[in-house]
């Protein structure tokens, strides 16, 4: 059984590996949430985010059990899990429901608006304090969310306003993560969200369980995998190099979506939409180079997604 806290020395400086490492992140990310947005045409959200839990579970559960062992479960901040896990599973409900009724690039977008809450809430939560630059970057990133919303037009679609709620919520989520991180290290927090979350989510999905085709049952299970598959080269990556360096690739997730959804359903995005995406990468970038940064989602364990 090894420690939770390892000793690693001088942390790598890899920019270009940790680059890449991030965008393939990206890219599966952007995979995953075209496979919920297939799937959710035809099963229940509730179905679709038990599914997402319970095989993230399944793959991660015997890998942190054989390295770190029943330590791994030894916690005093179990409320501080109970947050984490409330506010990111709530973000999946509300990702996974506009999935299946929104654009998929537009859907990613809103979700990316977690970093403009996240100065917000750590301000309220954890009086840190707001930059004069972070101030700016959230001005800058909200005004791109007001131009996908476009609120007052024909355009605008009340479930956007749900893609938007997942963004909050992703937030919360890395908020409270960063409120444990000094006493509780990552992979227990990636436990305890695997496991509440699938728990939790068991709840809702027996009450509206349907038969899955075999097909449905692929996908699901693909997702599932990518979604592992995501994080653990994201984590990988912001470990081979500062988080403000390589940040901005994680954005390949609008490119790669905006891509996708083109191909499979005839998607695109209109004007407002490509400035708005365009205000909002401009403002996570920005706040990215703070000194102070809270740990990546995206995706959520930003995940979330």
């Amino acid at each position: 059984m090894r420690p939770l806290e390892e000793k690693t020395g001088v942390r790598p400086d890899r920019p270009l590996a940790g680059s890449l490492l991030v965008l393939a992140s990206s890219f599966l990310f952007a995979i995953m949430a075209a496979i919920v947005k297939r799937v959710s045409a035809e099963m229940p959200t509730v179905m679709v985010v038990f599914f997402r839990n319970a095989i993230a579970l399944v793959i991660l559960l015997p890998m942190l059990l054989a390295r770190y062992g029943t330590s791994i479960v030894r916690t005093r901040r179990l409320h501080l899990h109970l947050v984490r896990v409330a506010a990111g599973l709530g973000a999946m409900y509300c990702i996974f429901f506009a999935l299946g009724r929104m654009p998929l690039a537009e859907v990613v977008l809103l979700s990316f608006s977690a970093p403009l809450f996240i100065p917000l809430i750590a301000y309220w939560w954890l009086g840190e304090p707001v930059s004069g630059r972070t101030r700016l970057a959230v001005g800058v990133g909200f005004f791109g969310v007001v131009l996908i919303l476009k609120p007052g037009l024909n355009m605008f679609r009340p479930v956007a306003l749900v893609g938007l709620g997942a963004g909050l919520l992703m937030a919360l989520a890395m908020v409270s993560i960063r409120r444990m991180s000094t006493s509780e290290p990552a992979v227990r927090i990636v436990f305890y969200f695997a496991l509440f979350s699938t728990l939790i989510s068991g709840i809702p999905a027996l009450r509206a369980w349907q038969p899955a085709p075999a097909t449905l049952v692929l996908m699901l299970t693909a997702m599932g995998v990518l979604a592992v598959g995501g994080q653990l080269l994201l984590t990988a990556g912001y470990g081979l190099a500062p988080a403000a360096r390589i940040s901005a690739f994680g954005y390949g997730n609008v490119l790669f979506s905006t891509l996708i959804g083109w191909l499979f359903w005839g998607e695109t995005l209109d004007m407002l939409s490509w400035a708005g995406a365009l205000f909002i990468c401009l403002a996570g970038i920005l706040a990215g180079y703070q000194r102070t940064a809270i740990p990546p989602a995206p995706g959520t364990v930003h995940q979330e997604r």
